[in-house]
């Protein structure tokens, strides 16, 4: 495992402080995965270039995390349902 810095955006910050502890944990489990092996989002065009979508279950609900990354640092964009996610992803970017 790589020495990256993890960062969290805002929007993900006030949505972590709501979770219960098991989607908590799922949510962790994916970050270490994220970690492990950075590459193993999809990459998104258009829009979102540069951003990468990795997803998981939580409950049998599909949760989607954004994120982008270098060689020195991964930041942790949103995540949530598909509903409206990729909307409020772009919102999110242009700001």
């Amino acid at each position: 495992m790589d020495k990256r810095k993890v960062y969290l955006s805002s929007a993900f910050g006030r949505k972590l402080k709501k979770l219960k502890k098991q989607e908590k944990t799922e949510l962790d489990n994916a970050v270490l995965d994220i970690l492990n092996d950075p590459s193993i989002g999809e990459g998104k065009v258009g829009d979102l270039l540069g951003v990468f979508v990795h997803k998981f279950k939580v409950n049998k609900q599909l949760i989607l995390l954004s994120y982008t990354y270098d060689k020195s640092e991964i930041n942790l964009l949103a995540f949530g349902s598909h509903e409206n996610f990729y909307r409020d992803l772009k919102k999110y970017k242009k700001t």
